[in-house]
């Protein structure tokens, strides 16, 4: 069986498939522009999920992804894009639904 018929047979029988996986979302507000470090963001929330290059720079992806067959669709991620020193040039951080407080 292909992952992705796996995947189908977990989501029809369980309804709902989680891709990626959690993160601690508090420290996001720690993370300071020119200052964090990818240490730093190592031990704030762990291995990233995911990486990769964006416009030359690396990049660092945080994410859970919950899809449901009945109700809503939760995601949480963090996306990180370091400069060639290694500290934090830019973020993205996204949850639908929001979290609390964050609106």
């Amino acid at each position: 069986m292909t992952r992705a018929a796996a995947a189908l047979l977990a989501l029809a029988l369980s309804g709902c498939l989680t891709v990626g996986r959690e993160f601690p979302t508090e420290p996001v507000a720690q993370i300071a522009i020119g200052h964090t470090t990818r240490d730093d963001v190592q031990r704030m929330f762990g291995e990233p999920w995911r990486t990769g290059i964006e416009d030359g720079r690396r990049t660092w992806t945080y994410g859970r992804y919950r899809y449901k067959l009945f109700g809503p669709t939760e995601t949480c991620d963090l996306v990180l894009r370091f400069d060639s020193n290694g500290t934090v040039a830019s973020y993205t951080f996204n949850a639908a639904p929001p979290l609390p407080g964050s609106l």
